[in-house]
């Protein structure tokens, strides 16, 4: 009797326990964050799982309730105070079970009520930033989180990398990923693949070796890790990937810090073959001759590498441009897509790289399929028709006599985020169609421990680069027209065919960022605060709404909920403060992997971007639209 007595009792105090668990809480069991979620994400629509929405970074959603027929009518739903702020607004938002998942700057992780804006909690890492800031290459950014199975995968710009419970926003487990007094930080989105986070590090042109790591998502265990550059040969080979690697580079390379190569953005993962995708950095200095790399291919910076998801091992690589000392990293957005190149069907492999080609590349091999500009350039003449590697001008490769070069290292295409759409066939591009940048190595280089080294000066004059008060000589310029007066466009890509099918003005890139439909929609985040809406086959315009939200724009997102589909955007930048490594005077800024330039003696320094440089600015604020939409947009106060 007693021991029946206890059963009951039991029984009791697990039917409160499962009580206690609340809408939320059971609403997360009924639809949990798995790698079966994550395979098929964007089959439908409804929610945003990962970074790219799908692990291809399609940027592609099934939903067709917002389209060219209606989308005129949208309105705002609700908008939220991000609060804080320091830097631009760069972060995909994710949407699961009803709950908004974002990061702000300093990489503070927020959740809110997807059907109010209403803030569930809020987790700050406490960053030092008085010690960090000095180390970023690249401002007070974070792209991103990752969800995986009631958490919140969330790296953070000191080096860590934390889960956060879904519900509650406390802490799970916390691993390091590196440490920022070793000039590394983190800026990028980390993606999920097999139970496994991947995430690589940011650096810049501060002298690191770049590299990125596996870690499982329940335990915050690292599973296993990569470098992009060969260490030390005295020390040994971590595999025979880096053994390769070292008969690219000549002489004591790794005593200036390590190389380059980092890892500030790219990676995307195929669930069929088990491979990630990374894409790494320019190695360091810029110049060759600076380098003491003259001729040489330098693996495996400015390249996409495709590793073993269990284990890390190279599977194949390619590299866009051997020897690079332009600063065209190869990290921007790498898109897995199924295309029909010349009737026959291909897996591929999709970036507009910041040199200005877009690139499609087998996936399973690697093996070159096609390239072509996107925007014009001077840099190269092309790339070879069999192996993709670029017909590099011979005046590109500059010593002390300055050169202007296009694309400059700000790049045609940046971290702006690209999107693909299934039924037109068409990629959508952020790009900067002008920016050419004078480089100049620098003959009075010295290697500097621990802080940036670029090992190039820049030339900059009133109407441009000059030198003697005349205008540089540049090489000829290959590619596409760009639009009369406009320094930046959506440029609509067929990849099958690699021909521009429209264009529009307005974005860069840098900042913002677009996602398509099966609406026939395009929707673009332009950084001076407008979000903008395209006809995906034509690019006929059908909404444009100015936010406020000048500055820090992040990329869009589309979901539904409750039968509703939905836009949600975030911009604004706060108040920044912002000091150059080595307190040099303020020098301008690329958003991405963020340079700092030293103007050419008597030169009148450029001025900085938006979002740099100090000065008030627009309060951040996510704003979340629906069709008919009632509430006012709220006012652009600046930050105090």
């Amino acid at each position: 009797m007693h021991a029946f007595k206890l059963k009951i009792l039991s029984l009791s105090s697990v039917g409160f326990a499962f009580a206690a668990l609340g809408h939320q809480a059971l609403a997360q069991q009924l639809h949990p964050v798995t790698d079966a979620a994550l395979r098929n994400a964007g089959t439908t629509g409804t929610e945003w799982l990962s970074y790219g929405l799908t692990p291809g970074e399609t940027r592609y959603s099934p939903l067709n309730q917002i389209n060219t027929s209606n989308v005129s009518k949208l309105g705002l739903a609700w908008s939220y105070d991000i609060h804080g702020g320091g830097g631009n607004q760069e972060a995909t938002p994710l949407v699961s079970n009803g709950v908004i998942y974002s990061m702000t700057n300093w990489s503070v992780v927020y959740a809110l009520d997807a059907r109010t804006g209403r803030e569930k909690w809020r987790w700050d890492p406490e960053v030092n930033q008085a010690t960090v800031r000095p180390k970023l290459c690249c401002g007070v950014v974070s792209r991103g989180i990752a969800l995986y199975e009631g958490k919140v995968i969330a790296p953070t710009l000191d080096g860590r990398l934390d889960a956060i419970d879904v519900e509650t926003g406390k802490p799970v487990w916390e691993t390091r990923v590196a440490y920022s007094q070793d000039n590394y930080t983190i800026t990028m989105a980390p993606r999920i693949a097999k139970g496994k986070v991947i995430v690589g590090v940011s650096g810049g042109e501060f002298p690191v070796r770049g590299f990125f790591a596996a870690f499982d998502a329940n335990t915050g265990r690292q599973v296993w890790k990569f470098y992009t550059i060969p260490g030390d040969p005295s020390k040994g080979f971590e595999n025979e990937a880096m053994r390769k690697a070292a008969a690219t580079w000549t002489g004591d390379y790794w005593k200036m810090g390590g190389g380059g190569g980092s890892v500030w953005d790219a990676i995307s993962y195929d669930p069929n073959t088990n491979l990630v995708f990374v894409g790494t950095g320019n190695a360091g200095p810029w110049p060759e001759s600076v380098r003491k790399q003259k001729g040489m291919d330098n693996l495996y910076a400015a390249s996409v590498l495709a590793v073993n998801a269990d284990t890390g091992i190279l599977k194949w690589y390619f590299q866009m441009v051997p020897g690079d000392e332009w600063d065209f990293d190869s990290v921007q957005q790498l898109m897995l897509a199924d295309i029909t190149v010349k009737g026959r069907p291909r897996k591929v492999l999709m970036q507009a790289n910041k040199n200005g080609f877009y690139y499609v590349i087998d996936r399973v091999t690697g093996k070159f399929i096609s390239g072509q500009p996107f925007v014009e350039g001077t840099w190269a003449k092309g790339l070879d028709e069999v192996t993709g590697r670029p017909i590099v001008n011979p005046e590109a490769h500059y010593g002390n006599q300055p050169i202007p070069i296009a694309p400059g290292p700000g790049g045609a295409h940046n971290w702006s985020p690209m999107s693909f759409n299934p039924a037109t066939g068409l990629v959508y591009i952020p790009a900067s169609l002008t920016g050419a940048f004078t480089y100049r190595a620098d003959d009075k280089f010295e290697y500097k421990p621990g802080k940036q080294n670029l090992g190039t000066v820049f030339a900059f004059g009133p109407n441009g680069p000059v030198t003697d008060g005349k205008p540089l000589p540049a090489p000829p310029t290959i590619g596409p027209k760009p639009l009369a007066n406009e320094r930046a466009a959506l440029v609509a890509w067929d990849p099958a065919t690699q021909t521009r099918k429209w264009i529009m003005p307005g974005g860069g890139s840098i900042g913002g960022g677009t996602v398509t439909t099966a609406g026939n929609l395009v929707f673009q985040v332009i950084p001076d605060g407008r979000l903008v809406a395209y006809s995906a086959d034509k690019g006929e315009k059908l909404l444009d709404v100015q936010t406020g939200l000048r500055g820090g724009m992040g990329p869009p997102i589309t979901w539904e909920l409750d039968g509703k589909q939905y836009v949600t955007v975030a911009g604004g930048t706060g108040t920044v403060q912002f000091t150059p490594p080595g307190g040099a005077a303020p020098a301008p800024a690329r958003g991405g992997d963020g340079i700092h330039v030293q103007a050419e003696a008597g030169a009148p320094p450029p001025p900085p971007p938006p979002g740099f440089g100090g000065g008030p600015s627009a309060t951040p604020k996510m704003l979340t639209f629906v069709l008919d939409g009632k509430l006012p947009l709220p006012s652009p106060e600046p930050a105090k």
